[in-house]
């Protein structure tokens, strides 16, 4: 199996004069395709001899496939230890629970960055205390600037004056059910 480049993913089996083209998809995840229609058609076209599940190459690749990046060491290690205490690898309803949980915990991602960027009037990659009063005063005009700025110290961990995009992150995910950090870092 390997991974080509080109915005393309394509499996290869090596067999006597060359080599035959198992699978291959566009690597980004836009596609349009519903999730999960579109998750087991990859997990599909990666169980290349048709066993049931994805090995480790095969779970790498279709991490690519779905969304356009090769996962990292640790990431594919967490998620083949807590399969394969049961089985040989990733079946497919652990496989569509997983895409699933990854896709939601991007899209989260997704939608802090475009919040921060409203708030990031200047585009220096930071919020300031005006950054921070021009954006609530829009939002909640009747809050009083203590609270903004008592809200803007909490979020500024490390108090240098700036919000962060990592720092506005953390004050955002604050209290919630995070997505497993364990599996997709």
């Amino acid at each position: 199996a390997e991974v080509k480049r080109g915005g393309r993913v394509a499996i290869t089996e090596e067999r006597g004069e060359g080599s035959r083209v198992m699978c291959a998809a566009p690597s980004q995840a836009g596609s349009g395709e519903p999730g999960r229609e579109r998750y087991v058609r990859v997990f599909e076209a990666c169980d290349e001899d048709k066993k049931g599940y994805l090995s480790r190459e095969d779970f790498k690749v279709a991490v690519v496939m779905l969304f356009g990046y090769k996962p990292s060491k640790v990431e594919v290690d967490s998620v083949m230890a807590s399969v394969q205490q049961k089985n040989s690898g990733v079946l497919l309803e652990e496989f569509l629970k997983l895409m699933s949980t990854k896709k939601a915990a991007q899209l989260h991602h997704s939608e802090i960055r475009q919040i921060f960027t409203a708030f990031d009037m200047q585009y220096r990659g930071f919020l300031t205390l005006e950054d921070f009063k021009r954006a609530f005063n829009s939002i909640a005009p009747k809050l009083p600037e203590r609270i903004i700025v008592e809200a803007f110290r909490e979020v500024d961990q490390d108090s240098d004056g700036h919000v962060s995009f990592k720092e506005f992150e953390s004050a955002m995910n604050y209290g919630q059910n995070e997505v497993s950090q364990l599996h997709f870092a």
